[in-house]
């Protein structure tokens, strides 16, 4: 039993174990714990073509990039290796560093899986 389950729908820390389902007093969803296991999940960070993504990955930019505040471009094709995973509040969710160009922030979709 899990004691630290939060409510998906809200964020309440209230909610409780009730047989198979957690219940949330305060907006009363019900959920079980293997469908927030599998949201949690799928809730990740996606490339360009829906493939998972995580912290150590190699992904290849798929087009141009303006790098802002510089005149440089990131050109499409190019491999970048060992990626980290961001909290982005713009969207940029991968902190890489590029050769040539040094450490940089990008969005997913701009990227693939290598």
């Amino acid at each position: 039993m899990d004691a630290a389950m939060n409510c998906p729908k809200c964020n309440s820390e209230h909610a409780y174990q009730d047989g198979a389902l957690w219940v949330c007093p305060e907006c009363a969803h019900e959920w079980s714990s293997d469908a927030a296991a599998e949201s949690a999940q799928e809730a990740g960070v996606r490339d360009a073509h829906g493939n998972p993504l995580t912290d150590g990955d190699s992904v290849i930019v798929i087009k141009d990039l303006k790098v802002k505040g510089s005149s440089s471009v990131v050109k499409g094709g190019t491999k970048v290796r060992n990626i980290r995973l961001t909290e982005g509040s713009d969207g940029h969710n991968i902190a890489c560093k590029i050769d040539g160009i040094g450490a940089m922030n990008l969005k997913s979709e701009f990227v693939k899986k290598a």
